[in-house]
């Protein structure tokens, strides 16, 4: 028992000696931060670990849905070039970026050429298998930092060949979807084809500069060889200009020429191609050895893309403000062009067979536009070319307009925003430019009196023009103006625009289409259709926006047909379609001493339902003697070349020759013999109007009236006395002391003589309507 006992205190003696020495209590606080900090970091590892891979996977799916519509790479397509190519309304190629392209086959390409390409394109090309991790880590460090590591962004060469395959470069389609296609399909390709292959591909499709596509016609163009016999410096070259072949062109920049150059040989040395040592000679090779001086004159194909030059050079804008590289995009672009009124128009302007030109320097802009669309059909942007998309004077706004701008800053705004009748009475006598002491003189420095603001349009008179300005307003003018696409702000518009604005013929033909089709502008459309290579179709269709009243175009349209009938313009008046327009002379300030009535701009805007023609003729140096247009047949240029297109024109069956019918806003009532329009519903019980005939007076004496800052007429002042007083007054025709050299129709008198007969020599007088600029010292608005 005692034995027992003594065991049992044994155990628990061992048990009580195995317990471990007790240690001092730690802090309640400090545990519960250590286990709160612990389950933070497990959580937030473990959401990372998820993040990661739902993240995966989404961007795994994300990236098989992109790969999956995908479009497909043919090897047509691979083969073909990536040019842009042009089509006119029949669906027939009239242009094609780049020359005729010769491909090199693969045994053609020697080694020193391929390896250029691969160091400064992708140096790792031989290694990945069409997309280089690597390398888009690489460049995206070289954007972070701003360093180069002889990288091009991270797209390796395949990627680059797929991009000009089946891809614009177009930077709204730089798109997460496109990358991941891009990708995606380099990673096919590479399973199909060889590197070699690829490169080849590569070589042949892309874009060197001044129309030239594919490394092998580049070693022709530029150096007059074959790859095969190319010095490494010109390899090293070729391999460099595809990233920009015009900022590297060795023509017009041969110090980017030749530093780019050399960034190639340098990554030639760094890849072991070539050694250190020859980097160094190379880069002291000028960049001019061997470089060809001459190229062969315009082929067959570039004579015949002068003919649609203009159009071309305004096709090729319009693409490059939507964003595409032509020289890369591969578009197939469906135009508006009308091949065979391009045509009619190009011989119209080069040869003598429809206008007598004066002589090769004799320039010309026109456009012609469908006024029921907008759609541009024809374009001549000058004569006598001798370069190919130059300047494109169809398109420049740098002439001043003469009095084509009448209807668009005066007589438009005015019958559009103070309900003027056509027969709206307005003064023509003595007035100075407001604010000034400067006269305002007509082309025949004579004064007509009270006219209907028909005749005041019709024989282009300038005094009631600067007064309806007055009385209309810049604000009103400018949104008139704006309405129609000539972007004029109210603070930009003077007292002599109301007789000239600098503008094209792009912009009249789309202006006065307005006034054709009942007050709808349409933005002149070039492009209906533009495919890319992936086949993603673009249409282009402007519906157009209403820019004045139904009434205000039919009425101006009325007007613009007198000026056709009552004026020189009558040299072109037919019966066999209805026809309306305006002309407008530039004529010289006299400080230039130019010769008596010759003119810097000569302009005819006119249309028909079935188009819209807008013409303008001069020189690119008008200040320089013999650049002046004579009175007479040379400033009538612009009408013969309007008659010309015009009558081919209306000779299809289908053109819509007939008049313009009066919409129910607009009533009639014939004075003198004139059909004269109003806006019905319009209060005009203030409004002066010519109410019935006015008669000459019996005497023909005139007196000599010499303008000055007295014989200011107010704007508010501008009108005449009340029709009611205007049966017993008599048409006043005051004269200036200086009277024109020339005749001008505005010279004829009420009666119905016509500009012949008061021209005095059988011939219809000049429409020299001063430019009417505000200081009687400036120099002829251009």
């Amino acid at each position: 028992m005692t034995e027992n006992m003594s065991r049992v205190e044994r155990g628990q003696r061992n048990t009580n000696n195995n317990q471990r020495p007790s240690k001092p209590k730690k802090n309640n606080n400090n545990n519960k931060n250590n286990s709160k900090f612990k389950r933070i970091a497990k959580y937030t590892i473990l959401g990372l670990i998820i993040l990661f891979v739902v993240g995966g996977l989404t961007g795994a799916g994300l990236f098989a849905y992109y790969a999956s519509s995908a479009p497909k790479v043919t090897n047509s397509a691979l083969v073909g070039t990536s040019q842009t190519k042009f089509l006119d309304r029949d669906g027939n190629v009239f242009y094609s970026t780049g020359s005729k392209r010769e491909s090199a086959r693969q045994s053609e390409i020697p080694k020193e050429m391929r390896m250029a390409i691969v160091s400064i394109e992708d140096r790792r090309f031989y290694k990945h298998h069409g997309v280089d991790p690597r390398r888009i880590l690489g460049a995206a460090f070289a954007n972070v930092t701003g360093s180069s590591l002889g990288l091009q962004g991270g797209s390796t060469l395949t990627q680059q060949l797929i991009k000009l395959t089946v891809f614009s470069t177009k930077s709204s389609d730089q798109t997460l979807k496109r990358k991941a296609q891009e990708a995606w399909l380099a990673l096919k390709l590479e399973k199909q084809y060889s590197k070699n292959q690829i490169l080849t591909l590569y070589m042949n499709k892309v874009y060197m500069g001044n129309g030239v596509y594919g490394m092998k016609t580049a070693a022709d163009y530029y150096f007059n060889k074959s790859l095969s016999d190319l010095t490494v410096p010109q390899m090293a070259f070729l391999a460099g200009l595809p990233q920009s072949p015009s900022g590297y062109d060795p023509y017009d920049n041969p110090k980017g020429a030749t530093d780019r150059r050399n960034e190639v040989l340098t990554a030639m040395a760094n890849n072991k191609v070539i050694s250190q040592a020859e980097a160094k000679e190379y880069r002291n090779t000028p960049i001019t050895d061997g470089l060809a001086k001459e190229h062969a004159s315009l082929d067959t194909e570039d004579k015949a893309n002068k003919v649609d030059d203009a159009y071309i050079t305004s096709v090729r804008n319009k693409l490059t403000d939507l964003g595409y590289d032509l020289n890369k995009d591969g578009l197939v672009v469906q135009t508006n062009l009308n091949p065979k009124v391009q045509q009619r128009a190009y011989d119209v302007a080069n040869t003598n067979d429809y206008v007598q030109w004066t002589d090769d320097m004799m320039q010309v802009g026109l456009t012609v536009t469908d006024p029921n669309n907008g759609q541009v059909i024809a374009q001549i942007g000058g004569r006598k070319q001798s370069t190919l998309q130059g300047t494109n004077r169809a398109t420049n706004t740098n002439r001043s307009s003469g009095s084509t701008a009448k209807p668009l800053v005066d007589y438009g705004p005015a019958v559009e925003n103070l309900d003027w009748s056509t027969n709206h009475s307005l003064n023509d006598s003595p007035y100075v430019y407001p604010g000034s002491n400067t006269p305002v003189y007509d082309a025949d420095r004579q004064y007509m009196g009270n006219i209907t603001m028909r005749k005041a349009l019709a024989l282009s008179r300038n005094i009631p023009a600067i007064k309806t300005l007055q009385e209309v307003g810049y604000d009103n003018s400018s949104k008139f103006l704006n309405g129609l696409g000539i972007p004029i702000k109210s603070d930009e518009l003077v007292a002599s625009s109301a007789i000239g604005i600098d503008v094209s013929s792009e912009q009249e033909a789309a202006a006065f289409a307005a006034f054709d089709n009942g007050g709808t502008y349409y933005k002149p459309q070039y492009i209906s259709k533009i495919t890319d290579q992936s086949g993603a179709v673009k249409e282009f269709d402007d519906s157009g926006k209403k820019a004045m009243k139904g009434s205000t175009a039919f009425m101006l349209t009325s007007m613009m047909k007198s000026v056709i009938t009552d004026s020189y313009a009558k040299i072109i008046n037919t019966s066999d379609y209805a026809q309306a327009g305006k002309t407008g002379v530039t004529a010289y300030d006299d400080s230039l001493n130019m010769p008596d009535g010759s003119a810097s701009d000569s302009w005819f805007t006119g249309y028909t339902k079935q188009a819209a023609i807008s013409v303008w003729t001069g020189y690119d140096q008008p200040n320089e003697e013999g650049h002046s247009l004579a009175a007479g047949e040379q400033q009538f240029t612009p009408l013969r070349v309007y008659k010309a297109i015009m009558d081919y024109i209306m000779s299809d069956a289908n053109a819509d020759g007939s008049d313009w019918e009066m919409p129910n806003s607009v009533k009639s009532t014939t004075i003198n013999g004139t059909k004269e329009y109003s806006v019905v519903g319009a209060d005009t019980s203030a409004e002066k109007v010519i109410s019935q005939p006015v008669r000459r007076s019996s005497s023909s004496s005139r007196s000599s009236v010499q303008p000055s800052s007295s014989s200011s007429v107010p704007a508010s002042s501008s009108s005449v006395p009340a029709s009611s007083s205007e049966s017993s007054s008599e048409e006043s025709e005051s004269s200036s002391s200086v009277s024109s050299s020339e005749p001008s129709e505005s010279s004829t008198s009420s009666s119905e003589s016509t500009p012949e007969e008061s021209s005095g020599n059988g011939t219809p007088p000049s429409d020299s309507e001063s430019d009417g600029n505000e200081q009687p010292s400036s120099s002829v608005s251009q």
